[in-house]
């Protein structure tokens, strides 16, 4: 009985031991995919893989752009519609350098550029997380059908080779860890450079104009850098932080459009750590002059009053604010009620009227607090000119103006791509350039012919 109680006992230790490795792998694999998860986050990539209503990551949001409306692709781990079948080395090579495990190149519009920065060990938390953690879809997002020749995904092969490295981030030991965490962040997952830094004619972004703003067609991205003027170099790190979480800081700056979606889906979402590291680092970019704002206003210079209002002799700005504006923002501009004030908001003081012009388009949906209704359907193009230039001269900066012409481009989605025309003329300069080869060829052996 002892030597049958012993073996039983032996037998229950020997299979615990050997079970403590299993759990000790199913532990680390389960920690890779959160990590996995806070990093997606982190590189907000529901954002543009899910669409409005749609399924998480199946793709087929649109995301219009210059050159055309491009939609996502879906990224859930479908061996039918998405990723499934991709190996570690496809889904980090669709990461770092924009190429499909079939070999054709994805557009920028996916911010490869910034992806590569991400190091070996987060891009397999983010591959773990994809493949066990993701919902399969097994639905095909849209195909995206840009026009000749951007459709040819092998034009990209060269752009790539002009303005991609692929390289992962490289730590400056001269800085602090802190530095270094928010250097990683803004530069890769959060890919902040994507929307803050103006681009070229090719559509890359500028080198030595990091994040000195920049016109998304429709919304403008402000200068992020440490200029005091141009830049946030007089906001502090509670300014920023707040922001970052909430979409609004004490020194009159609510987040709108893309910034907004990104507050609400990602850098709301962070640890505070990652969120101040970003701050931390943000606040210590080499300053750009770039795109400048202009100086707080010192008073606002309301023109509404209630015998204006009733003898008509209030303008069309002033009335136009009556009407829609004036209850929530009060008629002194000063807001109130968890509403923001207008007067020295920073919207207002941009050194162009975009993006006043787009809030009062598409209104503000933050995911907590009150919402600014849109007007898209209740004013035509003029009266948004009418009473942007009214908000700017009151409450902001009067001499920043905008047209009737100007929101209904904004209305359309902006101006296109200078790459439009270039490649249009570029081919046509290439068929010239073809046909003449042809002819001299043509005449060089005509020639030949008669001499012999």
């Amino acid at each position: 009985m002892n030597k049958m109680l012993f073996s039983k006992i032996s037998g229950m230790a020997v299979g615990l031991l050997l079970s403590v490795p299993a759990f000790a792998q199913q532990a680390q694999e389960s920690s890779l995919i959160e990590k996995g998860q806070y990093l997606a986050v982190a590189g907000d990539c529901g954002a543009c893989h899910t669409a409005a209503g749609g399924k998480a990551f199946a793709g087929g949001f649109a995301v219009d752009t210059p050159i055309g409306r491009i939609y996502s692709t879906n990224i859930t781990p479908s061996k039918i519609a998405g990723i499934g079948n991709y190996t570690l080395e496809d889904f980090e090579k669709a990461v770092r350098k924009g190429v499909r495990k079939d070999g054709s190149n994805l557009y920028p519009a996916m911010p490869y550029t910034s992806y590569s920065k991400i190091n070996d060990q987060d891009m397999r938390a983010l591959y773990a997380y994809f493949m066990q953690r993701v919902i399969p879809v097994d639905d095909k997002a849209p195909e995206t059908s840009l026009p000749f020749p951007f459709n040819v995904r092998l034009s990209m092969a060269g752009w790539n080779l002009l303005f991609a490295d692929a390289k992962p981030y490289v730590a400056d030991n001269s800085k602090s860890a802190e530095w270094n965490r928010g250097a990683y962040l803004v530069q890769g997952l959060a890919h902040c450079s994507t929307c803050h830094t103006p681009r070229n004619p090719l559509m890359a972004e500028e080198k030595g104009k990091d994040l000195a703003g920049a016109s998304l067609g429709t919304w403008f991205a402000p200068n992020i850098t440490s200029d005091n003027q141009a830049g946030i170099g007089n906001w502090s790190e509670k300014d920023l932080t707040s922001y970052l979480t909430t979409g609004r800081s004490d020194n009159g700056s609510q987040a709108g459009g893309p910034m907004l979606e990104a507050i609400d889906k990602s850098f709301s979402k962070l640890s505070p750590d990652d969120v101040k590291a970003i701050a931390t680092y943000i606040r210590q970019i080499s300053p750009q002059s770039i795109n400048p704002t202009s100086e707080v206003a010192v008073n606002p210079r309301p023109e509404i009053s209630e015998i204006a209002i009733m003898n008509g002799s209030a303008s069309e700005g002033a009335r136009l604010y009556e009407a829609h504006c004036a209850t929530c923002h009060q008629t002194s501009g000063q807001g109130g009620n968890g509403l923001p004030a207008l007067y020295n908001n920073a919207a207002l003081r941009r050194p162009v009227a975009d993006n006043a012009v787009m809030a009062i388009l598409d209104g503000l949906t933050p995911s907590s607090g009150q919402a600014m209704p849109a007007f898209n359907n209740t004013l035509d193009s003029q009266q948004v000119a009418t009473l942007t230039n009214y908000l700017f001269k009151t409450f902001g900066d009067s001499k920043v103006q905008t047209t009737p012409e100007r929101v209904k481009l904004l209305r359309e989605g902006g101006s296109p791509s200078p790459l439009i025309a270039i490649a249009k003329y570029g081919m046509i300069a290439g068929g010239v350039i073809i046909i003449l080869l042809v002819l001299g060829a043509v005449i060089f052996f005509s020639r030949r012919k008669r001499m012999k």
